[in-house]
């Protein structure tokens, strides 16, 4: 390895927030994937650099980084978080303690609670993130700006991952959300994600009208 940077990733996993702002904002970098189809999240060398068995992790000069949110942050410094500031971060940790957190649950429902109430976790937790996409419809203004930010790195792969995965995949319907709609496709279609799509084996539409990745390496489940 000869670059500064190195991203522990797995195929559309939260490491493909990190991949499209390294791709952005042109840092060279070099991935070592983390196969979870034998759960190598959990192997001891990969615990030894992140301790939650968690994806993704960057390993940069200062050490190892955890945490998609600090990822991003870490990486945007003043030129990839939209003004105002103070507005931005409190997105930006909106993203990461409501909106993310949310999403896994609807992902592993089995991790947070026992099978006889999985449905009604799943229910709730639907219900939840409805309103949470409501939410950034009719209050998220930084969407329209068209300008490529740490928000932007983290968003747009959470909009894909709704529609794709989880017990029901039905339920998550783009067209309700114009704003969300229009952000997507010209996410898209910037340069960094067809790169990352290429890395990743993620199609062509990869925000707006997703498919299940077919990636050169690794497993997304």
């Amino acid at each position: 390895m000869t670059n500064p940077l190195t991203l522990y990733y797995a195929p559309d996993n939260a490491s493909l927030c990190v991949r499209l702002a390294l791709l952005e904002i042109g840092l060279p970098f070099d991935t070592v994937l983390v196969d979870r189809a034998v759960q190598g999240q959990k192997s001891p060398d990969y615990l030894a650099v992140n301790p939650n068995g968690l994806i993704p992790t960057l390993v940069t000069e200062d050490g190892p980084i955890y945490e998609t949110g600090a990822i991003l942050l870490w990486l945007a410094g003043d030129g990839f978080m939209p003004a105002p500031r103070g507005d931005a971060l409190k997105w930006m940790f909106w993203l990461s303690n409501t909106l993310h957190p949310t999403l896994r649950m609807w992902f592993y429902p089995h991790e947070y609670i026992e099978e006889a109430s999985v449905h009604a976790l799943s229910r709730a937790t639907q219900g939840r993130l409805s309103e949470y996409f409501a939410h950034l419809e009719a209050h998220a203004g930084w969407l329209d700006d068209r300008a490529p930010s740490a928000l932007a790195y983290y968003l747009a792969p959470m909009i894909r991952w709704a529609a794709l995965y989880g017990p029901a995949q039905a339920w998550f319907d783009l067209d309700k959300y114009p704003h969300l709609r229009e952000f997507a496709i010209w996410f898209e279609n910037r340069s960094a994600a067809h790169e990352a799509s290429r890395a990743e084996g993620l199609g062509q539409t990869i925000f707006s009208a997703p498919q299940y990745p077919n990636p050169p390496e690794g497993s997304a489940l």
